[in-house]
């Protein structure tokens, strides 16, 4: 995918990593807007958003529009030479549009409506809530599209994290309205529905609810249909904005943040609607892998655009607020995971919020200025951060060239997470199986839709597609035929997009590029293990087991123990001019590692640098080599040629890292 016009525009504004925060001054009287400009230059800030939570304050009643304070604070920025990225403020509508029509607020399944006093309190469906939120945009378009300030549109904030889906009568009128533009009529409905089970046939759309609670299991379908629905919904609402947006500032590109990896958007879909795709990370500091989720997120949001360099638009500069234990960030933390992001693609580094909040519900959430002030460890390393990025401008732009391909489609994700399955099975859980050892091998790896053109990846792992259509299936076949690896572990291949089981024996779609068919599964007990020989190696398993009969596969590991001793747990297949390997239990991560390694190396696939102490992250952007160590102990590396630390200027052929240590490597005379 091309990056668009108005994203290079801005890339070349900032000129190079961008660097800043949720800067909300709303929440601070006039005197201490002059001290954030002032501590702003200090601390290197080159970006903010603004306006995210100003609609109360920008329309307190209806049609009484007043930015009078709003224009100050994009002056004071402007003059300040700090870049503007201007939300749209449509995040969180003011208390007046809900006492007024109490119809735009969401409801649960369950009928419980969501009533204002936090945030996110409207429905995505509601005629009203867009009316109000067009006609802001307008005036916000209208009013600032020559300031100098602006440099990004932010549209909305974080959609469905509050409400993933409404299902109020609106939104049932509109769910109707989708289902009949995807159906055509009722009849083929009730078809893709299976609605003769349990007598759910519709004689009328109208009969037709979103899946409200129930006296026990709703029509999976229809739950997977509403998903789509609501996914669609919201991006109505960010396309709708855009519009506006598009037509009084063409040249302003737009975004929009996400939360941390989830299932409620399909943002393959979002995606191509924006011209920088901006995400929200918050890694916890209890979680001593934490880094390697955010690895699988920040690998996810890069590759939504084909790899073009991405924003991180929010994560933490210490502590957060919401968890029940919230952990402290040690020192040199926030750096290393700071340019974690950097090194996956990233090519702005900001954080929610600027100046840490004195009352409301995220005050215990840190600031880039914390409660205790500018004379604190936070506020220092925040400094010290800003100068490293701004001196990095040669990293902006930049993209990795990935061998590797993981497998995530949305709709498959949110099928999978269904009830009414053979076992819990989570998709995040599955994808970081696979992706962990990956990462900690220091090979790169793009996250992809399976509908994609693969042909340029040596690699491709499919940790779970549950619901498989027929052209993907052909597409994963025809990739192996022409030369290239597959590994695809179990439950995939499983039902059709109406979750609709492909029968003839699991996984039909693929059973000729697997050499293989599966009759039965048999899941395992939870906290259950399981025997396995992987590889000519002892290990263990989880979760799942089944029985796999080879057709052409051969079998590389077996079960040793229960009902299943002596079947097949792993095979391999070649297929056309390349090979298909198939995965039917979760072995521990050690055999979950070595099974990477080997299927890898089959395929040509190299890591960014060898021989990796563990804990220590390689990858490369462009002709840049970044090693981060996630130890708390210092390592040193020998590297393949000598080369130049970006970050102190020292050329060696041997780096050694601190714990939380970080370096930027360009090869001399390479």
């Amino acid at each position: 995918m091309t990056e668009p016009q108005a994203a290079r525009r801005f890339r070349e504004r900032i000129a190079t990593i961008a660097y800043g925060g949720d800067y909300n001054p709303e929440q601070w009287p006039r005197e201490v807007w002059r001290e954030d400009i002032r501590l702003m230059r200090e601390a290197g800030v080159s970006l903010v958003s603004v306006g995210i939570f100003g609609w109360a304050l920008v329309e307190p009643r209806p049609g009484d529009f007043d930015f009078g304070w709003f224009d100050q604070v994009l002056d004071n920025l402007a003059e300040g030479g700090v870049a503007a990225s201007v939300a749209t403020m449509t995040a969180s509508p003011p208390p007046w549009l809900a006492r007024k029509f109490p119809e735009t607020l969401p409801q649960r399944a369950d009928g419980t409506v969501l009533w204002p006093g936090a945030r996110q309190a409207y429905c995505p469906s509601s005629p009203v809530y867009r009316d109000h939120a067009v006609r802001l945009v307008e005036e916000l378009a209208e009013r600032y599209a020559e300031h100098p300030a602006l440099a990004l549109w932010h549209i909305g904030n974080e959609y469905g994290c509050h409400v993933r889906a409404c299902y109020c009568d609106g939104s049932a009128v509109a769910f109707r309205d989708w289902l009949r533009e995807r159906y055509g009529d009722v009849g083929a409905l009730n078809e893709a529905w299976s609605t003769k089970f349990w007598s759910q046939r519709y004689d009328d759309f109208d009969e037709v609810l979103p899946p409200r609670t129930a006296p026990t299991f709703a029509n999976p379908a229809q739950r997977l249909d509403f998903a789509r629905f609501s996914s669609d919904t919201m991006l109505e609402l960010l396309r709708m904005e855009k519009a506006v947006l598009r037509r009084v500032t063409p040249e302003i590109p737009v975004t929009t943040n996400h939360v941390p990896l989830a299932r409620t958007l399909d943002l393959h879909a979002w995606s191509s609607k924006v011209d920088v795709v901006s995400y929200d990370s918050y890694p916890d500091p209890h979680d001593p892998r934490a880094h390697v989720l955010a690895g699988l997120s920040y690998d996810v949001f890069r590759s939504l655009r084909g790899g073009q360099p991405w924003l991180l638009m929010e994560q933490a500069p210490n502590a957060v607020n919401w968890r029940p234990r919230n952990a402290a960030k040690a020192p040199g933390q926030m750096r290393l995971w700071s340019w974690q992001a950097v090194a996956q693609g990233a090519d702005g580094v900001l954080f929610f919020q600027w100046r840490q909040s004195a009352g409301g519900a995220e005050k215990f959430h840190s600031g880039m200025v914390p409660h205790a002030g500018t004379d604190t460890r936070t506020f220092r390393e925040v400094t010290e951060l800003g100068a490293e990025l701004a001196a990095a401008g040669e990293l902006a732009g930049t993209r990795p060239d990935n061998d590797v391909a993981l497998v995530l489609d949305w709709d498959s994700w949110w099928a999978l997470e269904l009830d009414s399955h053979p076992s819990e099975l989570g998709q995040v859980e599955a994808l970081l199986a696979h992706y962990g050892p990956l990462f900690d091998a220091g090979i790169g790896c793009d996250v992809v839709h399976p509908d994609r053109d693969l042909s340029g990846y040596r690699l491709v792992v499919v940790p779970n597609l549950y619901l498989l259509r027929e052209a993907t299936a052909a597409n994963l076949t025809e990739y192996v035929r022409r030369g290239r690896h597959l590994l695809v572990s179990f439950f995939s291949g499983i039902v059709d997009e109406n979750d609709r089981v492909h029968l003839g024996g699991y996984p039909a779609p693929l059973r000729e590029v697997l050499g293989l068919r599966i009759p039965e599964f048999q899941p395992l007990a939870e906290s259950a293990g399981i025997g396995v020989e992987l590889l000519g190696s002892p290990a263990r398993a989880t979760l799942w087991s089944e029985e796999i009969e080879p057709e052409g596969a051969s079998v590389l590991g077996t079960f040793t123990e229960g009902a299943l001793a002596g079947h097949p747990a792993l095979t391999r297949h070649a297929f056309g001019d390349g090979a298909a390997w198939y995965l039917g239990t979760r072995p521990e991560p050690e055999a979950m590692r070595t099974l990477i390694d080997r299927v890898a190396s089959e395929a040509g696939v190299q890591p960014v640098l060898a021989d990796l102490p563990a804990g220590v992250q390689a990858t490369r952007r462009g002709d840049f080599f970044f090693l981060l160590n996630h130890n708390t102990d210092e390592v040193a590396l020998r590297l393949p040629w000598p080369a130049a630390d970006l970050l102190t200027g020292a050329q060696a052929a041997e780096v050694t890292l601190p714990p939380s240590g970080v370096a930027v490597l360009k090869p001399v005379g390479r």
